[in-house]
């Protein structure tokens, strides 16, 4: 039952991004030539909905859904490392035209060669996993 609603949650925020054209390639190619604002707003409204969010799970001590207390730790200190994740993350969205979310996003919408995307994606990933404890963290 858990899975149904999880999938649904899924699809409905694929729609709503797709409808919102943030999953568009042209999109995010205005984005990263600073022509649009268009994704800007999108990024600053999940900004925002994310700070507000975080804020009444913080000021109401709110549960999570098995009834534990939801704990959101600080971030360590350090900007080099944001800054250099920050640019990776950001030139390979740049380079393929979507983030993570988008990918499957749009694979579902029938965009097979994001299939290449995402197998790429998933190396990265497990490159990471591999190497991550000999990174200065």
């Amino acid at each position: 039952m858990n899975l149904i609603k999880y999938l649904l949650v899924g699809f409905i925020f694929g729609v709503v991004l797709t409808k919102a054209e943030a999953v568009s390639w042209y999109r995010i190619y205005e984005m990263f030539q600073f022509d649009s604002f268009h994704m800007y707003g999108i990024i600053m409204s999940a900004i925002a909905t994310g700070v507000v969010g975080i804020q009444i799970i913080k000021r109401k001590k709110l549960n999570d859904i098995k009834g534990l207390p939801i704990e959101i730790l600080d971030k360590e200190k350090g900007t080099f490392r944001y800054w250099i994740g920050g640019l990776i993350f950001g030139l390979g969205w740049a380079m393929v035209g979507a983030c993570p979310g988008p990918i499957f996003i749009l694979i579902g919408a029938g965009f097979i060669s994001v299939g290449f995307v995402l197998i790429g994606a998933l190396l990265g990933t497990f490159f990471y996993g591999l190497i991550k404890d000999k990174l200065p963290h």
